[in-house]
């Protein structure tokens, strides 16, 4: 068996589809930074998902059998996750805008995963894969207090979602905190090429702040 992070840490990967308050501790995360549609074949987004595909997985192959995770040599490469914002944004993200998108795509790292380890697998994986992995970097984040809620369905359908987040955090004597370092976060439970759209799987979080 291995060590599988949706399934140990249920709490920030497997919320209900009701909105909840959660405090986000410190993780570090491969991480590829870009702008535009996510839709778009060609675009920063789809490129930013195989890079980052690229050094999970050659982390992930480097420590098999020389680091335990609570008794288990093996690990899942935990989910795709996403950082999203647009220039002035207030209230969450503007879906009918896509094209004015940034990003950060994300993917998160066990913890004994050091900043060396990551520089290492950027050569490696440079080398065996004769790829540019430049646009990949190491990220510390501490994401703090936040409203999340499990969507089901279609990505487009998510301010419905939102709203109950939004109303909920209100309810609860909290405002939004989206700044330019606390952002939209999604978190990618199913694969839209094999996933009925109906059925896709996200994690939403919006970071907040006590009233």
């Amino acid at each position: 068996m291995a060590f599988d992070y949706k399934k140990e840490y249920k709490e920030f990967y497997m919320p209900k589809n009701k909105p909840g308050i959660i405090e986000i501790p410190e993780m570090n995360y491969i991480a590829v930074t870009g702008k535009g549609n996510p839709n778009d074949e060609n675009g920063e987004y789809k490129d930013s998902i195989g890079l980052l595909y690229g050094i999970a997985f050659t982390i992930k192959m480097s420590h098999k059998g020389t680091h335990k995770i609570d008794g288990y040599f093996e690990y899942v490469v935990p989910p795709l996750e996403g950082f999203w914002w647009q220039d002035d944004m207030k209230d969450g993200i503007n879906y009918s805008n896509k094209e004015a998108l940034h990003f950060i795509s994300l993917i998160r790292l066990p913890d004994f995963v050091k900043k060396e380890d990551f520089n290492w697998a950027i050569q490696e994986a440079t080398k065996k894969k004769k790829q540019d992995f430049s646009k990949v970097h190491f990220l510390t984040y501490n994401e703090g207090v936040c409203v999340q809620c499990m969507h089901i369905g279609s990505y487009d359908n998510e301010p419905a979602t939102v709203n109950l987040m939004h109303e909920y955090m209100k309810e609860n004597g909290y405002d939004l905190d989206i700044t330019d370092t606390r952002y939209h976060h999604e978190i990618y439970l199913s694969d839209p090429r094999r996933c009925d759209v109906s059925k896709l799987k996200t994690v939403i979080r919006h970071p907040i702040k006590k009233i």
